[in-house]
């Protein structure tokens, strides 16, 4: 073979060779940042928040957010968000199905005019462990501690929902008012205090509208100073209020320690405690306040009269 020859495509070759480690190189790196360009994006199934954490942060354990709405938008639907230390974690919107639990260290969300957590997503689940919604921070009273317009289910456990004073609209620790669909509300172990203003408010105000249900369960929790302890009016709604209140206390509330209004709306009450309110219970425009017939209702303004009484199985 001609030497010059021989050379010349010894040389191609190994410029070939440089051309196609250099591709494979481009390949590897552009795989390599798409990957950590999708990971970067991408959201965790568990995040957390800490007083001294930031929301420039992944939301990691280690680097953690500062807030329920910092994490939430790097939480994944049906994801939990954990409280690393007692804090204020700002007020928040979910429209996902999100849990949020602060059980062991009282994260608080304080809510001056305004509402602290709004619930407002088709057919999601939240579930919100040991959080203290706070209504007065300043001298601006809170609305709600929590309003629920949409959604299938909200679980409340270990909460505190005080201060919640505004007169417009009507301050709650728990606003109920959907305008469609079913929902269920579930509440236990929680405690509501000085929600209202002297004439209007409660701790759980269940208002619902158009055409929605509502079906609600409170369980081992405290109402106290309150307008209303609870109340249900179903007076707005073609659709059904049930309740059933297990275990729990309702006093000293300024109004009724329960109140129901309207024919569609029926509350259930067992083992539970109604004394020291204005009215004990009340009930308007066709509700039912029913008894188990183990509760102490006495010691009242005026004790008012269950609608009838459920035998015991």
């Amino acid at each position: 073979m001609n030497p010059t020859r021989s050379s010349a495509l010894s040389g191609n070759k190994g410029m070939t060779m440089k051309v196609s480690t250099l591709l494979t190189a481009a390949a590897v790196a552009a795989a390599a940042l798409t990957g950590f360009a999708g990971n970067a994006s991408a959201q965790a199934t568990r995040t957390w928040v800490s007083g001294v954490g930031d929301d420039v942060n992944p939301c990691s354990r280690t680097a953690p957010c500062k807030t329920f709405a910092g994490a939430i938008s790097k939480t994944a639907a049906s994801g939990i968000i954990n409280c690393l230390d007692p804090a204020g974690y700002g007020a928040v919107t979910v429209t996902k199905s999100i849990t949020i639990s602060c059980e062991y260290t009282m994260g608080s969300i304080l809510a001056a005019g305004t509402t602290g957590l709004i619930v407002n997503g088709a057919n999601i689940d939240v579930i919100l462990r040991g959080i203290d919604f706070d209504g007065s921070p300043s001298t601006v009273p809170g609305v709600n501690g929590v309003r629920f317009l949409q959604g299938a289910s909200l679980t409340i456990e270990k909460g505190v929902f005080r201060d919640f004073n505004s007169a417009a609209p009507n301050g709650a620790g728990i606003m109920v008012n959907p305008t469609a669909g079913d929902l269920k509300l579930v509440v236990h172990d929680t405690v509501f205090t000085n929600n209202g203003t002297t004439t209007s408010g409660a701790g759980i105000d269940i208002v619902p509208t158009g055409t929605a249900n509502v079906t609600v369960s409170v369980e081992n929790s405290l109402f106290s100073k309150n307008f209303f302890g609870l109340r249900a009016l179903g007076t707005g709604t073609t659709g059904a209020i049930k309740i059933m209140v297990t275990g729990s206390q309702f006093v000293n509330n300024g109004n009724a320690g329960i109140s129901a209004s309207g024919s569609n709306a029926i509350v259930r009450v067992g083992s539970s405690v109604i004394s020291g309110n204005l009215l004990g219970v009340s009930t308007t425009s066709g509700a039912n306040i029913r008894s188990y017939g183990n509760n102490q209702l006495n010691g009242n303004g005026t004790d008012g009269a269950f609608s009838g009484t459920i035998g015991l199985q």
